[in-house]
């Protein structure tokens, strides 16, 4: 099975059309998002419906889980609580009604989904470290999870060292793997240009997907609609 892996839409209509639309021309066998498909950006409702009719499985993200009142924004910065606020003050009922049913994960022929990590995913701690990433796969069951949550796409394999390749291969039933999808709205690798991943669940063949978008028009729609300029910005450069 060909599965396309998104995640961090952050309410950017544009980057989420632009990934839809590379996914649907290759023809794959489903779309999984890991959550946050709203927070920082301009679009919350409209991305949520295009998930809706686009996403076979969607996940609880923080942002998700803050814009329905259910954790504290005072865990945010105060850019993202900025944007947690005005998010609240225009989702509409059907689309909390959509983010209030969504799972903390989802487990698929011996892969694991999740927004943050396979271990206490309500928590919302990050994994940033091949240390931290080990720690979690001694304790997962699945052979390969998937997550998002940084924003910073990349491979944790159990016994060899972290990386970020284009496309790769998965030996996962010789060991583990914790894999960064990145983010489709707001990546932060120092490249603006979105990203998910396509996985084909047979083979074990990865690939990391980097496509342009037209992110100025995000920018102008995140300022006209007051949000920080501090969000508008980071898009244009990947931070």
């Amino acid at each position: 099975m060909r599965v396309a892996v998104i995640s961090d839409i952050h309410s950017n209509l544009a980057a989420l059309r632009t990934a839809l639309s590379y996914i649907h021309a290759q023809s794959g066998d489903k779309v999984i998002c890991l959550g946050d498909a709203v927070g920082y950006g301009p679009h919350p409702n409209q991305c949520i419906q295009l998930l809706q009719k686009n996403a076979h499985v969607c996940i609880m993200g923080n942002h998700d889980h803050a814009v329905l009142g259910l954790t504290d924004p005072r865990y945010f910065n105060l850019y993202a609580r900025q944007a947690v606020e005005w998010t609240q003050r225009v989702l509409t009922e059907e689309s909390r009604f959509y983010l209030k049913k969504l799972p903390l994960f989802h487990k698929e022929n011996g892969f694991l989904f999740v927004h943050s990590t396979p271990v206490h995913p309500e928590q919302w701690e990050y994994i940033f470290s091949e240390r931290q990433a080990r720690r979690y796969m001694e304790l997962m069951e699945e052979q390969v999870c998937f997550i998002g949550h940084s924003h910073i796409p990349g491979v944790f394999p159990a016994q060899e060292p972290s990386f970020y390749e284009e496309e790769t291969k998965l030996d996962f039933r010789k060991q583990k793997y914790i894999v960064n999808v990145g983010s489709v709205g707001q990546p932060r690798d120092r490249d603006p240009r979105l990203c998910f991943v396509l996985f084909d669940t047979d083979t074990g063949y990865l690939k990391f997907v980097r496509l342009e978008y037209p992110v100025e028009e995000t920018y102008q729609q995140i300022l006209e609609n007051g949000l920080p300029h501090f969000l508008a910005r980071r898009i244009l450069e990947g931070y």
